[in-house]
């Protein structure tokens, strides 16, 4: 019964998919309706909005800190230090610790906007029908598949950079030698400037899928008369 069920839901999936499909490829190229132009020009808009609603969001003070969705902690390797600092009454130091790590990220998020306002500018009607067709973060998927390599070689030396400016080579290096020092204790000495770089890479991504979903979900989130047509297609 429950396999019935998949297929049957399967099926109903390719049926739609094949529905939008036809109704995508028969739209008029002219002024009138909406056309391939229009459409690649609307998911254009939608990632623009993303970008500059909730990718700015994460280069203020406490832009990751302070947002629950994006929050970098310590790595899993590290969490034993956090636990073990906090026993023994140095959980200050363990919050600065995590402090560093996400105001890191957000100097480093500043470098990103440039990259992704050119990748967003290459995307092509076949890129635009296949996001449109696509679920809820297709556009987001597309971003990450384009711009994550060289956002990465972008962040990771700014966030080195953001360690060394604000002494967190020094904090950090205080830290764990304290929690070396401790009798019968495992020794740790993570790659932290890797490890913030690709948090604060799922962090930005993360941000462009919420508005993302509200632009394909609320049509009140379509703010134009373009995003509004565009966006109808898939409703």
């Amino acid at each position: 019964m429950l396999k019935k069920i998949a297929l049957c839901f399967v099926v109903f999936q390719l049926i739609s998919c094949n529905e939008l499909q036809q109704v995508v490829n028969q739209l008029p190229q002219g002024e009138t309706g909406i056309g391939t132009a229009q459409i690649a020009q609307g998911l254009r808009e939608a990632l623009d909005k993303g970008i500059d609603k909730q990718v700015s969001k994460l280069t203020q003070e406490d832009g990751f800190l302070k947002n629950e969705l994006v929050k970098i902690a310590l790595p899993e390797e590290l969490q034993k230090v956090d636990k073990t600092l906090r026993d023994i009454g140095l959980g200050n130091l363990a919050d600065e610790g995590v402090k560093i790590l996400n105001r890191a990220a957000e100097d480093a998020v500043g470098e990103a906007t440039p990259i992704f306002v050119n990748a967003v500018k290459g995307i092509t009607f076949d890129d635009a029908k296949s996001i449109l067709l696509g679920n809820d973060n297709a556009a987001t998927q597309y971003l990450t598949s384009a711009t994550k390599t060289e956002l990465y070689g972008k962040f990771s030396p700014v966030i080195k950079n953001s360690f060394e400016k604000v002494g967190a080579d020094k904090i950090w290096s205080n830290l764990i030698n304290k929690y070396n020092s401790i009798p019968l204790t495992k020794k740790v000495n993570p790659d932290l400037t890797d490890y913030v770089t690709q948090e604060a890479l799922n962090g930005v991504y993360t941000m462009i899928a919420i508005e993302e979903k509200e632009i394909r979900t609320n049509v009140s989130a379509r703010s134009s008369d373009l995003l509004k047509k565009v966006f109808r297609l898939q409703d």
